[in-house]
This record gives C-alpha cells, sequence and structure tokens, in this order.
C-alpha cells in the first residue's frame, strides 16, 4: 500500500499564483471588516439601518448578483476553453465576461442615479454612509477587474502569444474575488439591515 502523497505545489502555487491570493485574502478582510462595523453601527441606529435598507431596490440588488454570477460562470469557461487551446471559445467566453460586469456597472449606475436623485447620499444617515463607501469600492474592484480582462482578451486575441495560463487564472481569481465579495454584500445590505 503507498503512501498518499501531499502535492505542496498545489497548497504553495495556487492557480494564478501565491501574490494574488494574498491579495483576495486582504480585499476579504477589508470587505469583511466593512460589514462588521456596518453590523455593529445598525445595532446602534436599528431603526435608521431598517428604514433605509427599506429604500434600496433588492430586485436590482438580485439582478446585478445574476449578471456577476453568470459573468464568474463564463470567466471560469474561458480557462477551460484556454486550457485546451480552445483560444476562439475563450475569447468569446471572455466577451460574455466583460458584458456580465459592463450589464453590472451599468445597473449599478441607475440604481446610484435613483439614490442621488431622491437625496439618499454619502451624508444622508449612517447607512447610507456605509452603502456608498461599501458599494462604491466595490464597484472599482469591478472595474479594475474589468480592464484586466480586457488586457487578457487582447493577449488571447494575439494568438495567445501574450497569454499564459497564469495571467489567465489570476485574473479569473481577482473576478471571482469581485463575485463573492457580491454575494456577501447583497445579502447583508439589501436584504438584512
Amino acid at each position: 500500500m503507498e503512501s498518499a502523497k501531499i502535492d505542496y505545489k498545489n497548497i504553495f502555487y495556487p492557480p494564478g499564483g501565491i501574490l494574488i491570493w494574498i491579495v483576495i485574502f486582504l480585499e476579504l478582510i477589508t470587505f469583511g471588516m466593512a460589514l462588521v462595523a456596518m453590523a455593529y453601527s445598525s445595532k446602534e441606529e436599528p431603526e435608521v439601518f431598517h428604514s433605509s435598507r427599506l429604500l434600496l431596490n433588492s430586485t436590482i440588488g438580485a439582478i446585478n448578483t445574476l449578471f456577476l454570477i453568470g459573468s464568474g460562470y463564463c470567466m471560469a469557461k474561458a480557462v477551460h476553453y484556454f486550457k485546451v487551446n480552445n483560444l476562439k471559445k475563450a475569447s468569446l467566453f471572455l466577451k460574455l465576461t466583460l458584458l456580465g460586469g459592463l450589464l453590472f456597472i451599468g445597473l449599478k449606475g441607475v440604481e446610484y442615479y435613483d439614490k442621488i436623485e431622491a437625496g439618499y447620499t454619502i451624508g444622508y444617515n449612517t447607512f447610507f454612509l456605509f452603502y456608498w463607501m461599501i458599494t462604491l469600492f466595490h464597484v472599482i474592484h469591478v472595474l479594475v477587474g474589468m480592464v484586466i480582462l480586457v488586457l487578457v482578451f487582447f493577449g488571447i486575441c494575439k494568438k495567445g502569444t501574450e497569454a499564459n495560463i497564469e495571467n489567465i487564472e489570476a485574473s479569473a481569481a481577482f473576478w471571482h474575488m469581485c463575485d463573492l465579495i457580491w454575494v456577501l454584500l447583497f445579502p447583508v445590505i439589501y436584504l438584512i439591515f
């Protein structure tokens, strides 16, 4: 009977490289601390947080969740097709990933516009202070992720000469981090308070 070997390469060299995972870990801690601070503040002003949460459009939040989850699926397919050297399908799924990101940003822009028009700005109350700071920080991550994906897309379009699997996996890991953060933010901000 052979003893099982531990493949330390998978532990110390995760998909995309260890540096992207350090960034992801730090980002998750940052968003986690913001959500903890928001939860703590909600205990100080429960009525303000509850009534303010009711001013949000949870349908828009849910649709945006679907946009990001769908784009995350497309990103996983892009990585798969890149690994099997089907660059045409990899680039197609990267385009679909970017489309999901654009739809998210567009719908978030509509939501932001509605909030500003109604006067629910960052200075309206404590709930909206957290809402704006946390969701805008997330939007910045989505925009950065989209820039990274555009660069990867152009690398793939050059017949793969500019792209390698580590770059593809690192961009996928960052994009999935954006998905994960939104999946955490949506229920906490839109449904719980």
